[in-house]
């Protein structure tokens, strides 16, 4: 019942009134992005429940001609390709917000699983082993507070795969605090690098 019906009930309400009451953030953050020459939205084809397509938002944190389909780690020289805004946006988060409209339309939850990119076929893979795949993905998750960027790729597959067996609205309030402490420190923020 929680999965099904309250969950997807409880990610529309949530969405719907941050989207109402950070517009003022929104719109602020949105003219700061469009100061760096490009669009205010960044889009990438993602995973979604049972490794589905969809298209992720979020404000643009690099500079337009950086490669698109490459996680950052992957790209030669990262930092570089951050624009000045883009790097306070991506160490407070706050590049994340727009994923608030991927949550109201139903393509992402509060909390779930971080989406793989379309071709980030070893972390797909590793999720398959524990179901991860099935379940909706979040704006954060479970791997997100033990660690974020700093995990190797089969642990995080595995703490995804420890949230989808226990999902419950319990370890989702747990998460969704969690994560706002992680981000007010910043924790497991590595811009580059990846085990």
């Amino acid at each position: 019942m929680y999965q099904k019906v309250i969950k997807r009930l409880l990610d529309f309400l949530l969405s719907l009134a941050g989207i109402v009451v950070l517009s003022p953030v929104l719109l602020i953050l949105a003219l700061l992005v469009k100061q760096t020459k490009g669009p205010v939205l960044f889009r990438q084809k993602r995973v979604g429940k049972g490794k589905k397509l969809f298209e992720i938002y979020k404000f643009r944190s690099m500079y337009s001609d950086t490669p698109k389909d490459v996680p950052t780690h992957l790209l030669e020289n990262p930092e570089s390709r951050i624009t000045p805004i883009g790097r306070f946006l991506r160490k407070s988060s706050l590049d994340e917000l727009p994923q608030l409209f991927n949550i109201l339309k139903g393509d992402m939850s509060v909390v779930g699983p971080r989406p793989a990119l379309w071709n980030q076929d070893d972390l797909i893979a590793e999720r398959d082993k524990y179901g991860a795949n099935d379940c909706v993905p979040g704006l954060t998750g479970y791997a997100q507070i033990h660690g974020r960027d700093e995990l190797p790729i089969p642990v995080k597959a595995e703490l995804d795969g420890y949230y989808v067996k226990h999902l419950s609205f319990l370890l989702d309030v747990k998460i969704f605090f969690g994560t706002i402490f992680s981000v007010l420190r910043s924790d497991g923020v590595v811009e580059g690098k990846q085990k």
